[in-house]
């Protein structure tokens, strides 16, 4: 056990398995679209990062998706599997078993409000519906996974049931998706704990961020026994995305000792990828991937990184991919200013370091900017000490 890792935290079940969608929910996003060779690219990256479980897109788009799709299958090494996603529908079912996927996913509504609004059917034509595709699926020997759509909303009880019905005819996960993210994490755990208790069938985390709780919520499900989650690169998808990749493998590392065998070095990469296709930036104070995460500026945390980097970081910029910074601007102290000159072969001595930091501060304030070490280095040279050289 890190010093990170809390103690005494919840067991969670040795074989979890992190299964990716930034190729199809985190596509989903309003105003994004990758193109095919942007989703290969994606993809291979993915796998060179030790993802070994994608959802890759939704075969019953036609056109460049399933040439795209058609594309990753062939490409895809022996340990990786591919999930090809669909709707309650048989003609999308077949779709993705003529594509070559060795698994599939059907998404189904469980909840009045999606029932009702969403494709305007009753739970008996859900019930029928579900086993149905799920027994066509099988009888094809694919894996299967199902959904329980707008878990949040959905009645425990016939949560319970419908869980029931769907492992008997016999699919291998059943996917329960926090469709609007509404849930907190404990009313997340429940459910999941309430399904488990009434059917062995794999469960799977699917939690929606649009209060911020993503990541909370399949780390709250893990702990209620599910064996798969989803999450998306940079927390992309629909509305406020979902949960976040890096964030859910380093909370996993640091506080459950789980290796899911991601090499967590290729995360700021990984990252990188995904917004350069998304043609979104990365925010700096994303974690574990934004810039700003091992960048530092005031005085009192620069002084303390001097001497401990553990002082104001869980965990060193090496381990994700990422670089230290110790920035000069307007909240720093005179530590820093003595660090970039050192850095640059220069001796702090020789130089009057409060008048640095003052002109330090006041351009910082000017130009709403830290300094680049090139110019406290050409400021520096204004204030040398008298008699230094």
């Amino acid at each position: 056990m890190t010093f990170f890792q809390q103690k005494g935290s919840t067991a969670l079940r040795n074989d979890i398995i992190l299964e990716d969608t930034t190729l199809r929910d985190g596509e989903q996003t309003p105003g994004v679209a990758f193109s095919v060779e942007e989703k290969l690219a994606i993809f291979r990256t993915l796998i060179d990062a030790g993802v070994r479980w994608i959802e890759p897109g939704i075969p019953a788009m036609g056109g460049d998706e399933v040439r795209a799709l058609q594309l990753m299958l062939d490409e895809a090494p022996d340990d990786v599997m591919l999930i090809g996603w669909n709707r309650g529908v048989r003609e999308d079912v077949q779709r993705s078993i003529d594509l070559g996927f060795p698994a599939v996913h059907i998404g189904l509504p469980t909840s009045s409000v999606h029932l009702k609004n969403s494709v305007r059917k009753d739970r008996g034509w859900l019930m029928s519906t579900a086993k149905d595709m799920v027994k066509f699926a099988k009888d094809q020997g694919k894996f299967v996974s199902i959904s329980a759509e707008d878990i949040g909303r959905t009645d425990i009880e016939f949560l319970q049931e419908y869980a029931v019905a769907v492992a008997e005819a016999g699919a291998d996960r059943l996917r329960l998706s926090d469709t609007i993210g509404i849930l907190s994490p404990q009313q997340y755990r429940e459910r999941v704990a309430a399904v488990a208790a009434v059917t062995d069938i794999d469960l799977q985390a699917h939690c929606h961020n649009d209060f911020g709780l993503g990541t909370a919520n399949v780390l709250a499900a893990l702990e209620g026994g599910a064996r798969y989650f989803h999450v998306t690169v940079n927390g992309i998808g629909e509305r406020a995305g979902m949960a976040d990749f890096a964030q859910v493998v380093m909370a996993l590392r640091q506080w459950y000792d789980v290796d899911l065998g991601i090499k967590t070095e290729k995360l700021t990469e990984v990252a990188r990828v995904v917004s350069e296709a998304c043609r979104f930036p990365t925010s700096p104070w994303q974690p574990v991937v934004g810039t700003n995460v091992f960048a530092h500026e005031s005085g009192i945390h620069t002084t303390g990184m001097l001497r401990d980097t553990s002082t104001f970081e869980p965990y060193s910029p090496e381990l994700v991919g990422g670089e230290r910074q110790l920035l000069v601007g307007k909240h720093s102290g005179r530590g820093v200013v003595a660090h970039v000159l050192e850095q640059n072969d220069l001796n702090p001595d020789t130089f009057d370091l409060d008048r640095i930091l003052e002109e330090a501060r006041a351009y910082s304030v000017t130009h709403g900017r830290a300094l680049e070490p090139r110019e406290v280095i050409d400021m520096a040279k204004g204030f040398v000490r008298a008699g230094a050289l």
